[in-house]
Order: C-alpha cells, then sequence, then structure tokens
C-alpha cells in the first residue's frame, strides 16, 4: 500500500512554446546537480541522482497550524519558468519569475500580494531540508547568512551553494534542535495588506552544476499531438497466456512452500511468480462477466500471481464488511463481498493465475468491536480507529484480528468447493500490511502520544525484556533510537508473529506466511522480527530517475528490495512502482526489475497496482495505480514477465553476504541510504544479509551462509571503483551505466536497451537501436523460445512517455517512437501490429544480409509490434 504522495503533480500542458522540439539534457559531468524541482518551483540538488537538498513552501496559523498552499509551475523555455500560488486561509497571492543567470546562479523575482490584514501568523515560507548524512563528511552543516538573508552550505573553497533574499526575510532560522532543516519565513506574526517583492538567489560554485528540469531533460514538446493510445481494455495486446498453459487450473501442482530460499510447489517444481495487486473498488464494483474478462487479460499480459488488497479498507465502500454506512462493527464479513472475493479466485485459478492474501490492510475498528481502550486509540472522522502498532501490545485487538482470520480462511468459496486455508491457488498469505514496530508504529505507543493505557502495557514489557537481558531499563522503551529498543521491538513484534501464525496454522493454513513487510525506509534493523515468517516480504517506491542513481552515493527502488535478501529465506515483494504519476521514464521500470529480480533469483514481484477502480464502471482515470490502462506500463510489462518467468536473465554467479554482529545491526541505522555495499554488491552479484547469533534474542536464527559466498562486515565498504560510471553483472547479461541512465539486457531470448537511448546506437548480441526519442525502452524477445537470430516468432516492445488528458483522463497521448531497430533473424517474417477487431496490420520491414531494419516514425503509437511467419497467433 503506497504511502501518500507529498508533492503535488507537474501540470500537464505546458505553454505555447512548447511546439518547439528541445533536445534534451541527457548527462553531465558532475554528480552534484542544483535545479529547480518541478513539484514546487524551489531549489533542489541532487547527488548521484538522488535528492540531499530539497525545498517546499510551508505556511502555518496560530498555533502552528498547516495551511495549505497550491500552487502551478510552467516551464516556459529552457531555464526560464514561472510560478503562481495562493494560500486562501491567509489571503495571499504569489507569483515568480525564475530564470538561470549565468553558469552558476538562479534567480527567483517573487511578488507577494497580501489582501487582508492576519494576524497569529506563526509564520510561513520556504523550508529548506538538508541530509544530514552529508554533515560530517564532505559538506559540512549549513550555516545561517546574517541578518536573516538567507544560508550557505559547503565549502567556501570548493563545492558550495547559497541561498540569499534581497530585501532580508521576516526569519531565517534553524527547525529548534535540527539543524538539517532551515526554515526561511516571508511572513511572521502579522501579514498586513499590500505588495512586496523578494528575490532569492542560489549560488552554486565547486563541482556543483545547474540543471535542467525533468521537462526539459525530455524535451518540450506538446503531448496533446501526440497520437491517443490504442489500449483495449477488455483484451490483451500480447498473448502470453501459454506461460499459464500448463499450470491450469492453480494449484494442480500442490500448495505453495517454501524450501531453504526458494519458493517450491508440492511437487518440488520451482515457483516463480510474477504479479500484480487487484485493489478496492476493483474487488468489490467489477461485474462477475468482467472479472472473468480480466482474469484472462491478466494471464495474457504474463501474470501468474495477483494480490487481492484493501479488500479491509474503510474509505472503500463496500469493502469486506458490507456497505460502509451499514457497517456498525468489523466482526461480521459481508456475505455478498465474500462472494465477490470467491469469484475472482475462482476466475483466476481458472487461467493459471494464483492469489495472495492479505489478513489486514486498512481495517479501521470500531466502538462495537469492544477493544480494550479504545476511547484513547486516535479516530478519523467516522470515529474509527487504526489497529496499527497497538495490536501488538494489545490482546483484544489481537483477538479481533485472529477472529476476523478464521472467518475469512474457513470460508468455503462455493465457486470451487474449498475454504481458502485449503486452496491450492492460494499462494501466500500476509498477517498485516505495512504494520511494524521496529521502525514506523513503535512510537504510537509512547506516553507522549495519549494513549495511558497502550503505554503502560508497552513499556511494562520493555522493562521485562531489560530486566531480563541486563539492559537499560531508560533506553529499552526508546522506540525512535536505535541501541536496546531495536533489540526490544523486534522481540514485541516477533511474539505478536509466532501467535498469529500458530493460529493460522491450527487453522489449516498450509501456504508461506509473511508477517508484515520491509517498507517506508526500515532499515536492516527491522529484518529480524521478519523472519519469523516463511518469507521475507518487501514494499518499494522510486520516483524518476531510477536509472541513473549511483550506486556509490544514492540508493534506488531496486537497493530497498536487495535489502531484504535474508539467508535462508525467499523474497517476496508485493509492491513496487514509482511515483508520483505519471512519471516520465515509467516505462523502464518493469525492465530494471524484472532483469534484476532475476539475477538475484527473487521469487515473486507483484507490481502495484493493476487496478483499483471498477473495470465496467462509468469512471475511467489516469493513476498510478491503474496499470491496466496505462500505455507507459503495459508497454513492457509483458516483456519483463516474460523475461522473469522463463528465466531468460541468469541467476547470478557470485554470493555477496552482509554479516553483521549484533552491534552493527542494533546499535546503528544501517540501509541503502547509507550503506555502499548494500547499494554496490547488488550490482555485481547476488545480496544477501544474514543474521547474526544475538543473545537477547534467542529466537533469532543465525544465517547459514553458503561456503562460496564473500562475506562482507562493513557495510560502508564499496564493491564498485570510485570512479565508476557503469556496472556489469557476474553473468555479463545486465548492464546499467547511470551516467548516461541506461540499462541494457543482452540475454540469447531477450535483448532490451532501456533509458536514456536518444542519440546513442546500442548493440547487443542481435539488435542494433538507434533512436532520436530522447527516453525510451525497446525489447526483442523470441516468443518460442528459440534464440532470437533463430526465432522465428518474435515480440518488439516499444516504450516512451504515455500523458493523460486534463483531469487524468483517458486515453493517455502516447509519445511516438522515432528512430530505427536492426535485428538479425531468419528470412521470410514479416512485421504486424495490433489493428483494429483484433486483426493483424501489416508494417513495413526490410531485410539485407540476414538483418531485418523496422524504421519507427512520430506518427505510430503502437507500442507493439509482432515479427513472425504467419499473423494468426
Amino acid at each position: 500500500m503506497p504511502m501518500p504522495s507529498l508533492f503535488r503533480r507537474t501540470p500537464l500542458l505546458l505553454i505555447a512554446l512548447l511546439c518547439v522540439a528541445i533536445w534534451p539534457f541527457r548527462s553531465w559531468a558532475s554528480d552534484w546537480v542544483a535545479s529547480v524541482d518541478e513539484r514546487s518551483g524551489l531549489p533542489m540538488l541532487t547527488r548521484g541522482g538522488s535528492p540531499v537538498l530539497a525545498s517546499t513552501f510551508t505556511f502555518w496559523g496560530s498555533n502552528w497550524e498547516w495551511l495549505y498552499f497550491a500552487s502551478r509551475f510552467k516551464a516556459n523555455a529552457p531555464h526560464s519558468y514561472s510560478l503562481e500560488g495562493q494560500n486562501k486561509d491567509l489571503d495571499f497571492d504569489l507569483t515568480a519569475q525564475i530564470q538561470k543567470d549565468g553558469e552558476q546562479k538562479l534567480t527567483w523575482n517573487f511578488a507577494l500580494d497580501a489582501h487582508s490584514t492576519k494576524s497569529g501568523v506563526m509564520g510561513g515560507g520556504i523550508v529548506f531540508k538538508f541530509d544530514p548524512a552529508l554533515f560530517a563528511a564532505e559538506m559540512g552543516e549549513p550555516v545561517l547568512l546574517p541578518d536573516n538573508s538567507g544560508w550557505a552550505w559547503g565549502n567556501a573553497q570548493g563545492r558550495r551553494i547559497e541561498m540569499r533574499f534581497e530585501p532580508a526575510l521576516a526569519s531565517v532560522y534553524f527547525e529548534p534542535g535540527d539543524r538539517s532543516e532551515v526554515r526561511a519565513f516571508f511572513y511572521k506574526s502579522t501579514i498586513r495588506p499590500g505588495q512586496q517583492n523578494i528575490k532569492a538567489t542560489l549560488s552554486v560554485s565547486g563541482d556543483v552544476t545547474l540543471g535542467p528540469t525533468l521537462t526539459e531533460r525530455f524535451g518540450l514538446t506538446d503531448p496533446t499531438r501526440w497520437p491517443n493510445d490504442n489500449i483495449d481494455i477488455k483484451t490483451s495486446p500480447v498473448d502470453l497466456s501459454f506461460l499459464n498453459a500448463g499450470e491450469k487450473p492453480a494449484g494442480k501442482r500442490g500448495f505453495v512452500k517454501a524450501s531453504g530460499e526458494q519458493l517450491m510447489f508440492a511437487d518440488n517444481t520451482p515457483a516463480r511468480f510474477w504479479g500484480t495487486n487487484i485493489t478496492s473498488y476493483a474487488l468489490f464494483q467489477t461485474s462477475d462477466d468482467a472479472i472473468k474478462q480480466q482474469a484472462k487479460r491478466l494471464s495474457a499480459l504474463g501474470f501468474n500471481l495477483v494480490r487481492l488488497h484493501h479488500h479491509d479498507s474503510p474509505w472503500v465502500s463496500p469493502n469486506i464488511f458490507g456497505e460502509r454506512d451499514l457497517t456498525h462493527d468489523t466482526q461480521q464479513l459481508s456475505a455478498q463481498s465474500l462472494k465477490k472475493i470467491d469469484w475472482w479466485i475462482k476466475c483466476l485459478k481458472d487461467e493459471g493465475i494464483y492469489v495472495w492474501l492479505d489478513m489486514h490492510v486498512e481495517r479501521a475498528l470500531m466502538p462495537k468491536d469492544n477493544i480494550f481502550a479504545f476511547d484513547e486509540l486516535p479516530k478519523n472522522e467516522q470515529n474509527n480507529a487504526s489497529l496499527k502498532g497497538y495490536a501488538y501490545v494489545n490482546i483484544t485487538i489481537q483477538q479481533a484480528m485472529k477472529r476476523f482470520t478464521e472467518a475469512y480462511m474457513t470460508h468455503v468459496n462455493p465457486f470451487t468447493g474449498l475454504a481458502y486455508k485449503d486452496e491450492p491457488a492460494i499462494a501466500a498469505v500476509l498477517i498485516t500490511n505495512e504494520n511494524d514496530v521496529t521502525q514506523h508504529f513503535g512510537n504510537a505507543l509512547l506516553r507522549d502520544k495519549g494513549v495511558p493505557k497502550h503505554w503502560k502495557l508497552y513499556k511494562n514489557q520493555a522493562d521485562v525484556f531489560a530486566s531480563q537481558h541486563n539492559l537499560s531499563q531508560g533506553l529499552t522503551w526508546r522506540s525512535w533510537e536505535h541501541g536496546p529498543s531495536k533489540l526490544f521491538l523486534n522481540d514485541l513484534e516477533q511474539r505478536f508473529n509466532v501467535e498469529m501464525i500458530q493460529h493460522l496454522r491450527d487453522l489449516g493454513v498450509k501456504v508461506p506466511i509473511a508477517t508484515t513487510s520491509s517498507w517506508g525506509g526500515d532499515g536492516l534493523s527491522s529484518l529480524p522480527a521478519l523472519t519469523s515468517g516463511d518469507v521475507i516480504d518487501v514494499h518499494s517506491y522510486g520516483g524518476a530517475g531510477q536509472l541513473e542513481k549511483n550506486p556509490l552515493t544514492s540508493d534506488g527502488i531496486i537497493d530497498w528490495i536487495a535489502a531484504g535478501q535474508v539467508t535462508g529465506k525467499p523474497l517476496t515483494v508485493t509492491e513496487w512502482n514509482n511515483e508520483p504519476f505519471p512519471t516520465p521514464d515509467r516505462h523502464s521500470l518493469p525492465l530494471y526489475v524484472a532483469g534484476t529480480a532475476s539475477h538475484q533469483g527473487w521469487d515473486a514481484l507483484m507490481q502495484y497496482a493493476y487496478s483499483q477502480q471498477s473495470f465496467d464502471g462509468d469512471w475511467v482515470t489516469a493513476d498510478n495505480w491503474h496499470a491496466y490502462n496505462d500505455p507507459a506500463m503495459l508497454a513492457t510489462l509483458p516483456a519483463a514477465a516474460l523475461l522473469y518467468r522463463r528465466g531468460d536473465v541468469s541467476e547470478a554467479n557470485t554470493t555477496y553476504v552482509f554479516a553483521p554482529t549484533p552491534d552493527t545491526l542494533f546499535n546503528k541505522p544501517v540501509s541503502p541510504a547509507n550503506s555502499a555495499l548494500l547499494r554496490t554488491a547488488m550490482e555485481i552479484g547476488k545480496l544477501q544479509i544474514a543474521m547474526p547469533q544475538t543473545p537477547e534474542l534467542a529466537w533469532l536464527q543465525p544465517g547459514i551462509i553458503p561456503s562460496t559466498a564473500k562475506v562482507f562486515h562493513d557495510p560502508d565498504q564499496s564493491l564498485l571503483d570510485a570512479n565508476a560510471s557503469e556496472s556489469t553483472t557476474d553473468t555479463g547479461e545486465l548492464k546499467r551505466n547511470w551516467k548516461q541512465g541506461i540499462y541494457t539486457i543482452d540475454t540469447p531470448r531477450t535483448q532490451a536497451v532501456t533509458g536514456w537511448i536518444g542519440g546513442e546506437s546500442i548493440s547487443l548480441g542481435n539488435i542494433k537501436v538507434q533512436v532520436k526519442t530522447a527516453n525510451a525502452s525497446v525489447v526483442v524477445q523470441s516468443l518460442d523460445n528459440a534464440p532470437v537470430a533463430q526465432s522465428k516468432d518474435l515480440l518488439i516492445s516499444l516504450g516512451t512517455r504515455a500523458i493523460p488528458k486534463e483531469d487524468d483522463k483517458t486515453p493517455f497521448y502516447v509519445e511516438p517512437l522515432e528512430g530505427t531497430l536492426s535485428l538479425q533473424a531468419p528470412p521470410g517474417l514479416t512485421l504486424f501490429t495490433n489493428g483494429t477487431l483484433a486483426q493483424m496490420k501489416k508494417l513495413p520491414a526490410t531485410y539485407v544480409d540476414g538483418r531485418y531494419t523496422i524504421k519507427f516514425d512520430d506518427l505510430q503509437a503502437s507500442n507493439w509490434l509482432f515479427l513472425r511467419k504467419n499473423a494468426t497467433r
């Protein structure tokens, strides 16, 4: 379940000048780049592709009440931008003209217009957040300039960035107790009617360069001139259902099981799952006919696992408990809602697709649920309470969770005749979604959160644990700190996990159980409790530019997944995606995930999400959680499914094991954000984490390290050269050049290039790609299992930008790919694309010297081409 985005989407349409094509900015010499953040219109600084300085507009009324500031940003021309905003509560407007002023300066000319007097204002303006990890390194701490005129960060004789305001502001200060946050206030105390003009100048020096915005990099073109997508949401543009043909119905090989680091079926056949999520309204408001139709489409797209998610969330109506306005407790499951879940399972099973079930996602407890100390739990507008965090100390919440689990898992599906617990098409279950105390929700139990009864339960258990293991009682309860608290929190979470797992097993559940997930910045210190389950599950979300993340300095979506691979446990990923929507290079992500997952040997990948809206409703929108109608994601999702499920990319030859001591694991915040080892090892070979023997946690099994593995104990050790700009896996099949932002897959049956490939000439085993389009994906795969050079049935997948219409309406505008593809293949093949009424449309291709040349013009919007003997398939 994705966390809400803190950033506003960039507007779709740019102004009239956008019809002028601008050749994109692809790369620059320095890892340090300052630019204007399109989400806020304010400065940002990145290092190796990751932000180290971010800034946002923030305003507070009386008593620090946060007040919404709406803004709109435009890129008018290269390095020339405008910004306008409004704060209705404080009754003022803001505009800004932004431009590059030489090679080392960006200027903001702000105009503020207050319309009335407002008193008691705590303050408001720009909040700058600096990466504290760089304070002890080369940047040091930021310093304030005299007389409220701004701040500076870095070394005056080298790398430095300065933000200066003229005239001086009402206040510029550090957030008390936090040197990583500077607040620069336009207003403070009283706002008086009138206008004021403020000039802000960002100056950089040393190896910091000024870079373009994301929109400029992709090219200032007008997307309304692109063709509309031709997605039919009822059918699939490709047919990979042959991957599931031997698995119908799902479950025919017996129950899925965890065997060492692999998922396997009961007949000991390896299980490899490429999946997605179907959530909320899609579950309960889709007609039976449409459910059956979508099950067939999912199979054709290459999926063999679907997670049914947000079944219990209070914002979904109906949900598993029924209609929201008619539900007075969460003790009973709705027969009508269960029937929808039943039908989804039946239809998916018939298509050879397995199902992942969650026992808890966002269930909102109600007053009539008879929960101990319900009165002190934070409530929503409907007087309902979340159970996250509190479940670990509140037995009545645990009992309520068990009652739900029993009702859900013992329910007999009338369409299959099997209870969910006895259904071999259920691949795995999750106890509780994004609900841990080791990182996120331990703080909810503290004294200052106004939950005295839960605090008492929590503190008593912390004191007992401290006494048992001779730890400081004064430190053990401090959930926000590393040290004894991480030992205690893992133990608290593990005891809950064991209780819930045993309940599931007593009910007769046979499949692997995940406890909760590693998510939202969890460090390695959160992993021990997760080992209570049969698998380690991970959620990971990235943003634009994942291929440009420099592993020497920066973490990306892939690194956070890799850091969850514990020795001896299969790894599942129930959620992966980029945000905010629409990330322009999202077509690259399925290839990057599938290629890496294959190399690392991960067991199950579930994209988030296929849909959370009904498939036959009148309200159809474009959204990050609706891949089913997104041409950018659909462009490469089938290609990713094919290469992953078929094992086209070889598993790593080398295993790197990080084996932290208890001191390193529990007393230090180790994660991909600060560990060079975690980021660089998986660029070459397979990364695994070995749990240490820990006296305070007798239940924690020490990791069994393969005898051939290379073992490391220092999280700061890099396995790449300090000046590296690209990496190649130990198999030689995957390459990533983060300086160029290009990723390639080169295997006999799948050959792919993706990223900033415009203007490049890239040759792989049997293909050569030369395109003008700045950022794109080109994938060539055999559909007959033969190597590409010998195949008589080839799939060509093409990915580019896809932008929804205003107000997130469909169809999308799809950027045409322009360039050529040359590929080696047998003679006598014909190029086709999907035409109307499922007919194949013939396209031109030349064949000379054993190679086909295919030209992509700037009008063709098809994402899938077929080079084959005939067009009947």
